[in-house]
């Protein structure tokens, strides 16, 4: 296109690239896997949740909560607030590193997230020995493979879209928005630097979210009478 206007404003005596044919197909573009409550509770229930800390137990927590991989990985038994029934985001896990913990992406991602009665009692029995400060679920080396491999395997028992950990985060995000949480909550739950990030990742969601409102309304109006 700048060629031509080139050509047009006499910049350029001819099109250089005349007849020239690019080969080659379009990448498609990526859709991002998540899965439906259904779905989740299905791949929930498989879980085989042992007496000690595992991968299960962190493919929940970041079920349960959108975390990103890094952030799930940083996370230390001081970082759980169970009389508050809170979890404290502060920091990541270097895992493509030599380990070690960084900031978080953004200041945004610095918060608090409300958990679920049902975690904080199993989390609380699960860390009550373990060391305050150190990872979780850091013991050697992570590869964020290694994770999505285990993940992937209980996806395919349950006969499920194969998604991966951060597939996980945009389920809880769907879910969500879906059951009418607010983009401003949800934004602030994911650690978005601003409810722009979530509208556009999630705007298929948000528009499919609109057109049943639109019905609502529609049916609404059509139930008043002259």
């Amino acid at each position: 296109g700048a060629i031509l206007d080139a050509v047009d404003e006499g910049y350029l005596d001819k099109d250089p690239t005349r007849k020239v044919i690019i080969k080659g197909r379009q990448p498609r573009p990526k859709k991002e896997k998540y899965l439906n409550q259904f779905q989740l509770q299905t791949l929930i229930t498989s879980l085989k949740l042992e007496s000690e800390i595992s991968w299960e137990w962190f493919i929940l927590l970041v079920a349960k909560t959108g975390m990103r991989f890094s952030e799930a990985l940083a996370l230390t038994p001081q970082d759980f607030d169970f009389r508050k029934q809170t979890l404290s985001v502060s920091k990541t896990w270097d895992y493509k590193g030599k380990g070690g913990f960084l900031p978080t992406k953004n200041k945004s991602s610095i918060r608090k997230i409300p958990l679920d009665w049902q975690v904080s009692i199993q989390f609380a029995q699960l860390l009550k020995d373990l060391p305050p400060d150190q990872p979780v679920f850091v013991r050697k080396k992570v590869y964020n493979s290694t994770v999505n491999h285990v993940l992937g395997r209980y996806c395919r028992k349950c006969d499920l879209p194969v998604i991966t950990i951060h597939g996980l985060r945009h389920t809880h995000a769907s879910l969500l928005l879906f059951a009418g949480v607010s983009i401003a909550s949800v934004a602030r739950r994911l650690g978005h630097s601003s409810m722009t990030t979530t509208q556009k990742t999630y705007l298929h969601i948000i528009q499919e979210l609109e057109n049943k409102d639109i019905d609502l309304i529609m049916r609404s109006l059509s139930s008043l009478n002259q």
